[in-house]
């Protein structure tokens, strides 16, 4: 799977695409599809290692799926359910890692999330899903546990806003290329996890798993240690 991180030029996140996930968060519910970068260096293919937090990060888990982009895609029309299904080339599951403690403090001061996103090994994915295993998108489960607890467990039904609407609104503001991957938004339950636990995200369709990830969190070494901005 190191080829998804090849090919992906961009990583594209929606936020806020859940709505007991804007309310536990504390975030206000989006008039449009809102939606922010991960760097491809982020991607952790499967079997490629820990997940490695930084010095002083509170760090989050984000179950979600990932569309894999087929071909080029821009203006898409938010009504083209069509075009948006014969833009994807297939899927994988992911989990958007967040340092979120980054993230609140660059939220109070009005600064990009960049850091708190884009950090290596903060994008676990799995292996590639092909099209064909998910007829409907709209009806996935995810999960995500930790030490075997459930924490996250949801269908993407509960999507405030289409993936036809996703694509048109991102490729309204950037040309989407083949290889790129559009996260669609994590649904409730997203919280910290600690340097020894042990996290395990899979996804369904009609009670068939299709893919899963297992991922172990460590201590990153190197010079980064979080301090105030």
């Amino acid at each position: 799977m190191a080829s998804i991180r090849a090919n992906a030029r961009k990583v594209i996140c929606i936020g806020r695409n859940y709505a007991d996930h804007v309310k536990e968060l504390n975030n206000v519910r989006p008039k449009q599809p809102f939606f922010f970068l991960k760097p491809p260096s982020s991607i952790l293919p499967p079997n490629s290692g820990p997940v490695l937090r930084p010095k002083g990060v509170t760090l989050h888990y984000e179950v979600e799926l990932a569309l894999i982009i087929g071909k080029e895609v821009r203006d898409l029309d938010a009504n083209d359910e069509k075009g948006a299904m014969d833009a994807i080339d297939g899927y994988c599951l992911s989990i958007d890692m967040t340092a979120r403690n980054v993230q609140d403090e660059a939220k109070k001061k009005g600064l990009p999330w960049s850091i708190a996103k884009g950090f290596d090994t903060f994008l676990p994915i799995s292996n590639f899903i092909p099209k064909a295993s998910i007829p409907d998108p709209h009806n996935v489960d995810l999960y995500l546990s930790v030490n075997g607890q459930i924490r996250q467990s949801d269908n993407t039904e509960l999507m405030l806003f289409s993936i036809s609407r996703q694509l048109s609104d991102i490729s309204s503001v950037m040309t989407l290329g083949q290889g790129d991957l559009v996260l669609t938004g994590t649904p409730k339950g997203v919280g910290p996890v600690s340097v020894g636990d042990v996290m395990k995200a899979g996804i369904k369709v009609d009670g068939k798993e299709l893919e899963s990830i297992e991922v172990e969190v460590k201590e990153r070494e190197g010079r980064y240690e979080f301090k105030e901005t």
